[in-house]
C-alpha cells in the first residue's frame, strides 16, 4: 500500500491483491502492463508521452531531405570524384577540406624551392670563405730544408703529398724553356693544351718513374717507366733491368743501376735524384713524378684493391710451403709478393723475372681499370693515410691520372719494352750490357712523342760489349701489348726454357 497524491492510500495492483487475475488487462506488445489512451498513459501513477505515427514518418522525411540536401550541396562544392561520407567524417574531426585556388601547390613549391635555394647558395659562400682563408700550415722540402708557408683548406687538398716527406721534391727543368726541353718545331706550349689539368714538363706526356725496393730498402729490383701519351689517349712502359751496366752511376762494386738508390755514386741529392738523374741522362726521357714501394708493403696495396684475378702459365714455388697453382685465380697482396719477387727456376735469371712481371702488369691494369674512378681514388685514400707509397704526386693529381685511366685508356692502348741489350760479365758481376743504339731508337719512337730525337752520343750509356761484338740480339725490339698479355698470348712467365726437357 502507498500513499497517493491526494492523501488516500493507494493500492497500485488491487487484482493482485484480490487475487482475481481475470480482470488484469491483456499484454499488448511493448505496452503490456498500462493502459495507452490516445498519446497519454498513466503507469504507477506517472504520466508519458507518445508521438503519433504520422509525426514520426514526417520526421523521417524531413531528415531525408536534409541528408539529400547536404549531399548535393557537396558534390556542387567538393566534384564528383568526393566521397560524401569521408567527407562528413572529416567534418566530424573538424578537417573539412578547403578548397584550394588553382596552382596553390605549385607557386608553393616554387617558393619553397627558391627559400632551399637561398639558404644552400648562402652556405656555399661562407664554405667558400672558409675553404679559401689562409689558415693551413702547409710543409714542403726544398733541397733539404724544410719550409712552412700558410694555404687555405682548399689549395691544401690539391697540394696534398701525405708521402712526399719520405723522398722529397725532384729537381725538374722549366716548362717554358724550348731549348732545353728540345721540343718540337709545331710543339708551342702557350697554345698547346691536352685538355687535363695537370702540371706537366713537356704539354702533352706524362712520365712517371714506378721503383721497388728489395727486403733491404736499398736496392731497386723493380725499375719501370709508365709515360702516359695525353693526346693520344695511351701509355708507353720501359722496363729497365735491375742488373743494367751504368758505372757512372752505380755502386763502384757492382755496377748495377740497382745500387744507384742506395750507395751510388752522386752526392749531395737524394736517393730518389740520383735515380732519375740516372735515367734521365742515359735514356733521355723527361720524368715528372715518382712512386716508390717497398717490398712488404705490395701486399698491403694488393690487398687494399681486392687483389689481382690471374692466370699463371705454370705452378710457382716461391718456398716449400708457399706455391701458386697454374691456371686462373685471384692472387692476395702476400700471394702477389711471391710471385713479382720468384725467379729460381727461370734459366733468364732476372730477364725472366721481368718478363713474367708483365703478366702480373696486365692483369693489375685490367683490375685497376675495372674498378672506376672512385673506386680507385677510395684505395688510393687507403693506401696514402697508411703510407705504403713514397710519391711526389698529389691526391689531386692521382685524381686526374684516374681519371685519364678510366675514361680513355684501354690494355690495348698499352704497349711494354725492355731495354734492349743482353749478358755480359764485369769484373765479378753479372750484369746486363746495354745496347746503346737500339736503346736511343726504341726512345725516339715511343718515348719523345712531343720533342725532338737525340743522338746516341747525347746519352750517357757506356756499352760493355759494344756494337759490333754483340753476342744476342734476343732482346732487341723486345715489345708486348697489354691485351694481348692478358689474352696469354705471350712466352712470358715460362720456367726452364732451355731445358732439353722443356715443352715449350
Amino acid at each position: 500500500m502507498a500513499m497517493g497524491k491526494s492523501g488516500r492510500l493507494h493500492d497500485p495492483d488491487p487484482v493482485r491483491r484480490s487475487g482475481d487475475y481475470s480482470a488484469r488487462p491483456e499484454k499488448s506488445g511493448r505496452q503490456s502492463g498500462y493502459e495507452r489512451d490516445e498519446d497519454t498513459t498513466i503507469y504507477e501513477g506517472r504520466t508519458r508521452k507518445f508521438r503519433p505515427e504520422s509525426e514520426k514518418k514526417s520526421s523521417r522525411r524531413k531528415l531525408v531531405q536534409m541528408y539529400e540536401a547536404f549531399e548535393a550541396d557537396y558534390l556542387e562544392y567538393y566534384g564528383q570524384d568526393e566521397d560524401p561520407e569521408e567527407a562528413r567524417m572529416e567534418k566530424r574531426r573538424g578537417r573539412q577540406k578547403k578548397q584550394r585556388p588553382k596552382g596553390f601547390w605549385k607557386n608553393r613549391l616554387v617558393n619553397g624551392g627558391l627559400k632551399v635555394l637561398s639558404v644552400l647558395a648562402a652556405v656555399a659562400i661562407i664554405a667558400g670563405l672558409g675553404l679559401n682563408l689562409p689558415i693551413v700550415s702547409y710543409r714542403t722540402e726544398n733541397n733539404g730544408t724544410m719550409e712552412i708557408e700558410k694555404i687555405s683548406y682548399l689549395d691544401s687538398f690539391k697540394r696534398a703529398q701525405p708521402a712526399i716527406l719520405q723522398e722529397g721534391e725532384l729537381e725538374k727543368p722549366d716548362p717554358e724553356d724550348t731549348s732545353a726541353l728540345n721540343l718540337r718545331a709545331d710543339i708551342n706550349p702557350e697554345t698547346t693544351n691536352d685538355g687535363l689539368n695537370l702540371e706537366q714538363i713537356v704539354e702533352g706526356q706524362y712520365t712517371v718513374l714506378f721503383v721497388g725496393m728489395d727486403e733491404s730498402g736499398q736496392l731497386a729490383d723493380v725499375n719501370w717507366l709508365f709515360q702516359f701519351d695525353l693526346f693520344a689517349g695511351t701509355m708507353n712502359v720501359l722496363q729497365i733491368p735491375r742488373d743494367s751496366y751504368v758505372p757512372q752511376y752505380a755502386n763502384y762494386s757492382t755496377g748495377k743501376f740497382n745500387s744507384v738508390y742506395g750507395s751510388g755514386q752522386e752526392q749531395g741529392v737524394t736517393p730518389l735524384q740520383r735515380v732519375v738523374n740516372c735515367i734521365e741522362e742515359s735514356f733521355c726521357v723527361i720524368i715528372d713524378c715518382y712512386i716508390k714501394l717497398d717490398c712488404e708493403d705490395i701486399k698491403h696495396i694488393v690487398d687494399a684493391v681486392g687483389g689481382i684475378p690471374i692466370t699463371l702459365p705454370e705452378e710457382i714455388m716461391y718456398e716449400a710451403d708457399k706455391v701458386l697453382p697454374a691456371g686462373e685465380q685471384v692472387l692476395t697482396g702476400q700471394q702477389s709478393e711471391w710471385f713479382i719477387r720468384f725467379r729460381r727456376e727461370y734459366d733468364e735469371g732476372d730477364i725472366g723475372r721481368v718478363k713474367a712481371q708483365r703478366i702480373f702488369l696486365a692483369a693489375a691494369m685490367e683490375k685497376l681499370l675495372s674498378m672506376g674512378q672512385t673506386g680507385l681514388m677510395s684505395a688510393m685514400e687507403e693506401i696514402y693515410d697508411n703510407e705504403w707509397l713514397a710519391t711526389d704526386l698529389s691526391l689531386a693529381e692521382m685524381s686526374m691520372l684516374a681519371d685519364f685511366a678510366a675514361n680513355r685508356l684501354t690494355l690495348e692502348g698499352v704497349n711494354i719494352f725492355m731495354v734492349p741489350g743482353e749478358g755480359a760479365i764485369a769484373g765479378d758481376q753479372s750484369v746486363y750490357s746495354i745496347h746503346k743504339n737500339e736503346t736511343i731508337d726504341l726512345i725516339n719512337e715511343y718515348f719523345r712523342p712531343y720533342q725532338n730525337q737525340v743522338y746516341p752520343e747525347e746519352s750517357t750509356i757506356v756499352e760493355l760489349i759494344p756494337e759490333g761484338q754483340y753476342q744476342s740480339d734476343e732482346y732487341n725490339g723486345n715489345q708486348e701489348n697489354l691485351s694481348d698479355i692478358s689474352d696469354g698470348e705471350t712466352e712470358d712467365g715460362r720456367q726452364n726454357i732451355y731445358s732439353e726437357n722443356s715443352s715449350w
